[in-house]
């Protein structure tokens, strides 16, 4: 069964960083060229100088890692961050409006360290994703400079009784250690659980609720990952220590059943050129039903923000520079053609995408990694791109949302999606707690 673990997080000091708001940051995956020179002129020392550090002219290979983790050094001398004294879970609450939508959310979990274990029969820690060799490259050229994890994997328990749902509205409650809302008007806050004290009780039943079965990852593959060959390479050379400090990695635990959203990853395919186009939409008739739309802007409306998790219908909109439409699945059609796995993996949208953009375009894992397909989860950018030949764009493949259950049923399963298939929303930001492999 996975362990849940307290920690002293290190945190802003309030004394130095009196406006939490300047320092935090998305993460890194998230953050455009233009964004991360925006958060460093926010402020000198926003989070996003440690978390996605940036090469200067004339560095190294890996200049930019040991330049942010002497940044991380300099900034604990000076006091800018402080560590917590007392072990805590940190309980976190995000108030959001679904993006481009009136509906309002609120998503609560609490920030903890989880064991690291690998993957297999028997773990207690499940993937849903495939992962690309570069991010996780670049995540452990960055956690073997840094000995510290920036910003959290996300992970997803089970609580039936929904003990740990109870406990999170009751620290809610109660006054924040920190109340901050981004640049997208996602209110963030958080709370210190002391695991001794009067709030012990709290903390071991948030703890017994995470750890009570199989945690399946939500986001930060990639950082899970890197963790473990972290762990891996740091006991062959610390092996007389006792459980080490980096044998644990920061996670936000969500429990799978709450109200979580999940974005559509629309994909944006390029380099196929008029005659790849054509190809494409004759290859389609022999596996979809296909409705024109005659309008756009309706189709980016049925498939745009604020409508229900409902994938797996095997429906998509098309959009190319000469026409729209709504897919439709034929099941049979695709049945010979579909990957081994279970009957989950072979139920999703992602899964039947694939096999479209492996057989009709040609596009496999060498060609998604060197950038044939564009992922963003608005549709109206997905068709803009298009209509707009934005970088080659020809075609757009817009997604329904996948539903939690799916995913977690996937991975349940043993099987793994393809990159880019859920997008969680909203990210938790990267500064509030950062866990230093140390005790």
């Amino acid at each position: 069964m996975p362990e849940v673990r307290p920690f002293r997080a290190l945190r802003y000091e309030s004394e130095i960083i009196a406006d939490l708001a300047a320092v935090v940051s998305p993460p890194y995956d998230v953050i455009s060229p233009t964004a991360a020179a925006a958060l460093l002129v926010r402020h000198p020392k926003n989070a996003v100088r440690l978390d996605l550090p940036v090469g200067e002219q004339g560095d190294g290979p890996d200049d930019r890692y040991r330049r942010a983790a002497r940044t991380f050094a300099a900034w604990r001398s000076d006091g800018t961050f402080h560590k917590d004294p007392r072990p805590s879970l940190y309980v976190y609450e995000q108030a959001y409006r679904l993006p481009g939508s009136p509906i309002e959310r609120v998503q609560r979990g609490f920030f903890g360290r989880l064991r690291l274990e690998p993957f297999g029969p028997g773990s207690g820690v499940l993937p849903h994703e495939r992962t690309m060799p570069a991010p996780r490259e670049d995540r452990y050229k960055l956690l073997r400079a840094t000995g510290v994890n920036t910003s959290p994997v996300v992970g997803l328990y089970a609580d039936p009784a929904g003990q740990s749902g109870r406990i999170l509205a009751e620290v809610a409650r109660t006054t924040p250690i920190a109340d901050v809302t981004d640049d997208e008007g996602v209110r963030h806050r958080m709370w210190a659980l002391p695991a001794e004290g009067s709030e012990a009780s709290q903390v071991a039943s948030l703890i017994a609720a995470a750890g009570a079965g199989p945690i399946t990852l939500a986001d930060g593959h990639h950082r899970y990952e890197t963790a473990l060959r972290y762990r891996d390479e740091r006991r062959m050379s610390r092996s007389c220590e006792e459980d080490p400090a980096f044998d644990y990695v920061l996670m936000l635990f969500l429990e799978a059943a709450s109200q979580l959203t999940v974005l559509p990853a629309h994909r944006v395919v390029g380099g196929l050129g008029e005659d790849g186009v054509a190809a494409l939409r004759r290859g389609l008739g022999d596996l979809f039903d296909e409705e024109p739309v005659e309008d756009p802007a309706a189709l980016i409306a049925d498939f745009g923000a604020g409508q229900p998790a409902r994938g797996g219908r095997g429906r998509f909109g098309l959009g190319t520079r000469t026409g729209a439409a709504i897919l439709t699945a034929r099941r049979a059609a695709f049945e010979p053609l579909l990957p081994a796995g279970g009957e989950a993996l072979r139920q999703l949208d992602v899964t039947l995408l694939q096999v479209v953009l492996e057989r009709l375009a040609g596009i496999d894992q060498a060609a998604l990694a060197a950038g044939r397909v564009a992922y963003t989860n608005s549709a109206d950018e997905a068709v803009g791109w298009v209509n707009g030949g934005a970088d080659g764009a020809d075609v757009a493949f817009l997604l329904e949302p996948t539903p939690v259950a799916s995913i977690v049923e996937v991975a349940r399963e043993g099987d793994l999606m393809p990159s880019k298939s859920t997008y969680f929303y909203p990210k938790p930001l990267t500064g509030l707690v950062l866990n230093p492999h140390e005790w």
